[in-house]
Order: C-alpha cells, then structure tokens, then sequence
C-alpha cells in the first residue's frame, strides 16, 4: 500500500514520519478534521515519548547480547514488549488463531491507507516536501549500482523494474522509468493504482515509447510471485513494514525467481534505532537495522551495498537503503585498479 505501503504492503510510502506519531495527523489533514493544532501538540508529546523510551532501550547493554528477535520493542501506545515474538504474538495470535487474526492485520492496514488521498502529500504521510531528497538520495544509490551491476546498460540492454507498494507512481515517475524500459507497478490500494495509472498514460508522461509502465498489479505483496526472472531490480521502498516477519521472508524468497542473473532488490525503510516499534492504527513495524539483518539471512539474501538517506527532517525516523543480492557478492582486492564503467543512460 503504497508507496504508501502498500501492502503490503501497504503504504509504501508513509514515510510515516516516526511513523509514532505521525499517521494520526495524516488523517486528521486528509479527513481535514478541526483543531489540528491541538492534535498536533498531543502528537508530539506521544513521539517525545516513544523516542526517550527506544533511545533507552537502544541504550541498555543487555540488548546489544541478544538476537534481534529477543530485543525489546515498543508499540505507538509506548507500550513495551519483551520482544519480536511477544509482539507477533499478540497481533495475530497463536497457532489456532493465528490465521485470522493474521487477515485482520493485513485488513486494517489496507483500510488505513483507502482512507488517505491519492497525492504525493498523502502516501508521504504529510510529508511530501520530503519527495525531492528522497529521489535524489535514492537516484544517486541507484546510479552506483547499476554501474556496478550492469556496466553495458547503454549498449540496448532492456532494463525491467518491479515498484513494490508502489503507492500512486511516484517512484516510477520521478525515477525508475527514466533508467529502466519498463516498471511494473505492485500496489494493493485500488485508488492509488489507479491514480498510477493515470500519471504514467503516454499521453500524461514525458516518456518516450522506449521506457513506459507496463503492467499495474492490484496485489498485496504477501500474496505476490513474480514472473521468473523478468526483472532486473526489485524496489520495495516503505513498504515492508506492512508484513510479518514470516511473510517478509516468504516474499523474498518467491521474488528471487523474478529477478534475472546480476539482478538484485532495493529496500528502502525506515530504520529503529532498537529492535522495533509497531504502529498499531496502520500496522506496520519499524525494524532495527540489526533486525533487518536476521531476517535478510532467513531470506538467504545478501547485502551488495548500503546507505543512508540523508537531508531528512530530524523528526522522522532514520532511511536506510539495501542492494541485496541472492549470491554472495564477491570480494575484490584493494590493490586492483578500478577500470571505469559506462554510467547508465538516463533520460532527461
């Protein structure tokens, strides 16, 4: 949902400042509600809160002994949780329960992000003056990599990418088709796809025939597979925090089919600063970077190269962006010289 997360993915994009506290005022300004401003002090006292609370727990030796899953978490309530499996546990359940439950979950979710409006303001979470940096912290990041990975791009290599929560198409408008042939759109969001749709029509895009919006997939990503080996990137971007931990690694492992040789995924998420913090009005999960990490070796992924997200509001939660690879990326020796590769070709 979309870029939002799409799904869910869910909102990939709620950048959701500290996502804590921030989707409350996301609805009040899409429901354009009264007394904003007493909303909005009432939320900053909750954030306060949570981030003292994480910033403790990030703060307290015992966690830096633990696996990521046995690390203490918050919810947008400020209550704590011993750890991932006490949280999980509670939000869908048990064994026997856990089924429904888990649908519930993903219902909520969906259900969220149908009542924000389709503008890069919604899916941002009230944030929308934060597009530009991020398109330009994830272009430069993406620029490296292909270098990296497809040195030849120029030489009529067809590129094809897979926006995952891909929200309204922002992403794929702004930056994914000016470097790739064709995008693929995953959003769960109906009205956010269809937005998409409209955005990227020939007639609405300065793109030429050569790089276009292929296919428009109204699919929740725990309930996505990929066509084996069609795409050459797979960017999931705010997004991920819409599943569970098990749904998170059944994804990737059912997207790895999709990707052809040298591919690899982009994600790009919010980062806790310690184990996790669980917003329960969207349902979504902000994971550690340690946490992340357990789950991307579940996954049987590697990570190619990482980044931070820079020039964001100090208010909203630290980005990271992962290039993760299915092989083990190889390792080259400090003495070689660097031989210089094509850049990718970019339409301006």
């Amino acid at each position: 949902m979309l870029d939002r997360l799409r799904l869910h993915a869910y909102p990939k994009e709620p950048l959701t400042c500290a996502k804590l506290t921030q989707h409350a005022s996301l609805k009040l300004e899409t429901k354009r509600r009264a007394k904003p401003t007493l909303h909005l002090l009432h939320v900053g006292r909750r954030k306060e809160k949570l981030r003292s609370a994480e910033a403790g727990a990030a703060a307290d030796p015992k966690h830096k002994e633990s696996s990521a899953m046995e690390v203490s978490g918050l919810d947008s309530d400020g209550k704590e949780f011993k750890n991932a499996e006490e949280m999980w546990r509670e939000q869908i359940g048990e064994d026997g329960e856990q089924q429904e439950k888990k649908t519930q979950w993903y219902r909520e979710g969906i259900s969220y992000w149908e009542g924000v409006e389709a503008s890069v303001d919604g899916v941002l979470g009230g944030f929308g003056n934060v597009n530009e940096v991020d398109i330009k912290g994830s272009e430069a990041f993406l620029q490296m990599l292909l270098s990296d990975r497809f040195p030849n791009a120029r030489n009529n290599q067809h590129l094809v990418a897979l926006d995952c929560g891909s929200g309204i198409g922002r992403i794929t408008k702004n930056l994914l088709i000016r470097y790739f042939n064709e995008v693929d759109l995953l959003e769960p969001v109906s009205h956010f796809l269809d937005a998409a749709r409209e955005s990227l029509a020939p007639e609405n895009h300065m793109a030429p025939d050569m790089h276009k919006a292929t296919n428009f997939f109204c699919v929740p990503l725990q309930d996505f597979t990929p066509e084996t080996g069609r795409y050459d990137v797979i960017w999931v971007q705010w997004c991920i925090g819409h599943l569970t931990d098990d749904d998170f690694v059944s994804f990737f492992k059912r997207a790895k089919v999709g990707l052809k040789p040298g591919g690899f995924f982009v994600l790009k998420e919010n980062i806790a600063r310690s184990g996790f913090v669980l917003d329960k009005e969207d349902r979504s999960i902000t994971r550690s970077d340690f946490y992340f990490k357990e789950l991307f070796s579940r996954c049987g992924l590697h990570i190619y190269k990482s980044k931070d997200q820079k020039g964001l509001p100090e208010e909203l939660f630290a980005v990271k962006m992962y290039a993760l690879t299915a092989e083990m990326p190889r390792r080259v020796s400090k003495s070689r010289s660097k031989v210089q590769a094509n850049r990718p070709g970019i339409i301006r």
